[in-house]
C-alpha cells in the first residue's frame, strides 16, 4: 500500500530534511508551501534519489477560510495521505510585535491559529481512513516558558503544543496519533542572524529524530533530547527568580 506524507511548509530546513528522510523510507510526499514553484529543484532532487513520488501543493497557511476544503483537495489531485507534518512558523520581530498590531497578529496567527485550523480539519480527514496515520506538529522548547525575548513566539508555540496534547487526546481511541515535537535551535535561516544562540543542532538530526519519535508512537519530542533536561531546569525557577532574568 502507498505511504503518502503531506509536509505544511515544505520550504523551511526541517521540513526539507524530513522529506529527505520520509522519501528514504519509502513515503510519496506531498510538499506543500506558498511558493511551491520555488520547490520544484528540491522535489526532483528528492524523486531523483529515492525514486518516491513527489508532488507540490499551493497552500497558504493564513487563508484559513480555504482550510475546510483543503483536505478533499488534496486528495482529489495528489490522493490519500497517511501522515500530516505541520513544519510552517514565523519567529517575527519581539521587538516590532511590542508596538506594531500587524507583526503581533502575524506571529500569534502563524504560528497558533492557522496550525490549529488546518490540522483540526486534517484530523477529521485521517479519522475518515480508517488505518493507521498521523500527525507530527512541530512546537518550539520556547513554548514552554514566557521569556522577555520571543513571548510572542513562545506563547503562540506553547498553544500549538497545548492544542495538539488536546488533539492527542481527542484522537486516542482512533488509529490516529498525535507527535508533538520540541525542538531547541536549529540551524536554519531563521536563526542564522541570531545571536548568543548555543547547542545549535543541524536540521538533519533533528529530522532523524523525528522520526524515530513517530516510528516509536511518542507523544513528546525534545529535540535533540538535553533540551528536555533544559527546560525542567528553566521550568522550576521560582517566578520571583525568573522574572529578573535577562533571557
Amino acid at each position: 500500500m502507498t505511504k503518502r506524507a503531506l509536509i505544511l511548509g515544505a520550504k523551511s530546513a526541517i521540513a526539507e530534511a524530513v522529506a529527505r528522510q520520509l522519501s528514504e523510507s519509502g513515503w510519496d510526499l506531498i510538499l506543500a508551501a506558498r511558493q511551491p514553484a520555488a520547490l520544484e529543484p528540491f522535489a526532483a532532487d528528492v524523486q531523483l534519489r529515492s525514486g518516491q513520488r513527489v508532488d507540490l501543493f499551493t497552500f497558504d497557511a493564513l487563508d484559513t477560510d480555504a482550510h475546510a476544503a483543503l483536505p478533499e483537495k488534496l486528495r482529489a489531485q495528489c490522493g490519500n495521505f497517511q501522515l500530516v507534518v505541520l513544519v510552517f512558523g514565523y519567529l517575527g520581530d519581539q521587538e516590532k510585535a511590542t508596538s506594531n498590531t500587524a507583526e503581533m497578529e502575524r506571529i500569534m496567527s502563524t504560528n497558533y491559529t492557522s496550525a490549529a485550523v488546518i490540522l483540526s480539519y486534517l484530523a477529521n480527514y485521517l479519522q475518515t481512513l480508517d488505518q493507521p496515520c498521523g500527525i507530527i506538529g512541530i512546537a518550539s522548547v520556547a513554548g514552554d516558558r514566557g521569556r522577555q525575548s520571543n513571548y510572542f513566539y513562545g506563547s503562540a508555540k506553547g498553544a500549538l503544543a497545548l492544542f495538539l496534547q488536546g488533539l492527542r487526546n481527542r484522537l486516542s481511541p482512533t488509529q490516529v496519533h498525535v507527535l508533538t515535537v520540541k525542538p531547541g535551535f536549529v540551524d536554519t535561516p531563521m536563526t542564522a542572524e541570531m545571536e548568543g544562540l548555543f547547542l545549535v543542532a543541524p536540521p538533519q538530526r533533528v529530522a532523524r529524530d523525528i522520526l524515530r519519535a513517530y516510528e516509536k508512537r511518542k507523544n513528546v519530542l525534545y529535540t535533540p533530547w538535553f533540551w528536555r533536561y533544559i527546560m525542567l531546569v528553566i521550568r522550576s525557577i521560582p517566578e520571583r527568580v525568573f522574572k529578573k532574568l535577562k533571557l
